[in-house]
């Protein structure tokens, strides 16, 4: 019986001992922060390296600013060369103002003038001016002219005046209206036969004078008017 007891006192301080040295052991696995191994595939991931933060900080846009867009290598944009290498070029300027300045009056020189009748407006004449030269001129201002070589300029209608100088290309027209009587009863008309034309230049100087034969049957009383060069018949005969 006392062997039975000694046993089973031997046996209980085995297994205490055992339980002692267990809670010993996993005391000093926690101390040292040691953590059981899980499964392969729960291991954390690498750390991001330093290289890799500041390319990615990099290649985010700053704050406010939009993000970059690509420009086409080639392409044609105002200012640009047409290889879309713009470089903050400004367009080209308009036309060179000196290169204007250049053209010249149209003049007997350059240009013929011809005189005929209309059926509308009564007592009217229809004077043109063709640019014969190779280059453009222009058609400045209103035409001089003296009835069978009368001293005095025939009088010039202002309101006819156009809003810009008639540009003649070469084989252009350009054209003046001719009124050849003023208010009846005032001066008795005259039979002209020849009407010597003007051309002036941006001053309103003259350029030199043509001669044309009148329409058979004209008469004028020194009171009638010339209208400015217009661009077409129908503005020319509209006074």
């Amino acid at each position: 019986m006392r062997t039975h007891r000694i046993r089973t006192i031997a046996i209980a301080a085995t297994a205490l001992a055992a339980a002692l040295s267990l809670t010993a052991c996993g005391g000093e696995d926690k101390a040292m922060g040691t953590k059981p191994a899980g499964p392969a595939d729960t291991a954390a991931p690498a750390a991001t390296s330093t290289d890799d933060k500041a390319r990615s900080k990099s290649d985010a846009p700053e704050a406010g600013q939009p993000e970059t867009q690509t420009v086409p290598a080639q392409g044609k944009h105002a200012g640009g060369n047409g290889n879309g290498d713009n470089h903050g070029k400004k367009p080209e300027a308009g036309p060179n103002k000196k290169a204007a300045a250049a053209i010249p009056a149209c003049t007997p020189k350059n240009s013929t003038v011809k005189v005929s009748s209309v059926s509308r407006p009564i007592n009217h004449l229809l004077l043109t001016v063709t640019n014969t030269g190779s280059t453009t001129c222009y058609a400045y201002y209103a035409p001089f002219l003296r009835f069978d070589g009368a001293q005095a300029v025939y009088p010039v209608l202002d309101d006819s005046k156009p809003q810009a100088v008639v540009t003649l290309s070469p084989g252009k027209k350009a054209y003046a209206g001719i009124a050849l009587l003023g208010e009846p009863g005032q001066n008795e008309p005259v039979k002209s036969a020849n009407l010597g034309v003007g051309m002036v230049d941006k001053n309103n100087r003259s350029k030199g004078e043509s001669t044309v034969k009148l329409p058979a049957e004209t008469y004028t009383d020194g009171l009638g008017f010339v209208t400015y060069w217009q661009s077409d018949v129908e503005s020319a005969l509209m006074f």
